[in-house]
């Protein structure tokens, strides 16, 4: 499968050049063109990488890494910028992103700075991996296996899910879902993590309506129960 790549880049030109070239490489591409249009997008769809300008309108690319690494999101981020200060490198660093490479720059380098990052994440076996009989979820990668095929989750999703992995066979109340996942107050009157919820199994479970993956408590909230530890 083709790894996929978000390039957050206001530049037409740039945008337009690095797209192409990373097509051309067999990497599936999408653009987004500010901060904003970056983070929604990369909140939304999975991605197997983020290469990120600094320099964008609306939302800063520092903004960006930090929401996103706040979000829970930990898909890996390549940023760039045109400063070569080492105080701006430093805090991009600090703020979650994994790599920074500085403009102007050759697409070979670039090409090579992502294929690293990528066999870094895939050289790390096991680490932040779950099984729970058929669904793998690898937290690393911010990725869904079901039966060795991709699920594709919105990044709000991935992050109820990897809240419920974290906590597997512990009962989590929708109150407390509020709080970590969304950042809403516990007496918020929202149905969003039942919709969630419910999503969720629809891409996970063989019976969405009889649900054996994430179980409901009555009155309570709900417990992600894996089967390999009964």
């Amino acid at each position: 499968m083709e790894e996929s790549i978000l390039l957050v880049e206001d530049e037409i030109g740039l945008r337009a050049t690095l797209s192409d070239r990373l097509r051309d490489e067999g990497y599936a591409v999408e653009t987004a063109v500010d901060g904003e249009d970056g983070l929604e997008k990369a909140s939304n769809s999975a991605f197997d990488l983020i290469v990120l300008d600094i320099m964008l309108p609306r939302l800063s690319g520092l903004e960006v890494c930090r929401e996103l690494r706040k979000r829970g999101i930990a898909t890996p981020i390549l940023m760039l910028t045109v400063r070569n200060e080492t105080v701006d490198k430093v805090v991009g660093l600090r703020m979650g992103a994994d790599d920074y490479l500085t403009k102007p720059f050759d697409a070979a380098e670039l090409l090579a700075r992502i294929d690293a990052l990528l066999r870094r994440l895939a050289s790390r076996p096991g680490e932040g991996q779950y099984q729970f009989g058929s669904i793998r979820v690898d937290l690393g990668k911010s990725q869904v296996t079901r039966d060795g095929k991709r699920v594709y989750l919105t990044g709000r999703e991935f992050q109820l899910l990897r809240y419920f992995v974290e906590r597997a066979g512990t009962i989590v109340s929708r109150d407390e879902l509020l709080r970590a996942v969304w950042g809403y107050d516990s007496n918020t009157f929202t149905r969003t993590v039942d919709t969630h919820v419910r999503t969720i199994r629809q891409k996970l479970e063989e019976k969405p309506h009889w649900p054996a993956l994430i179980i409901t408590i009555s009155g309570i909230g709900y417990k992600l129960i894996n089967p390999n530890s009964k």
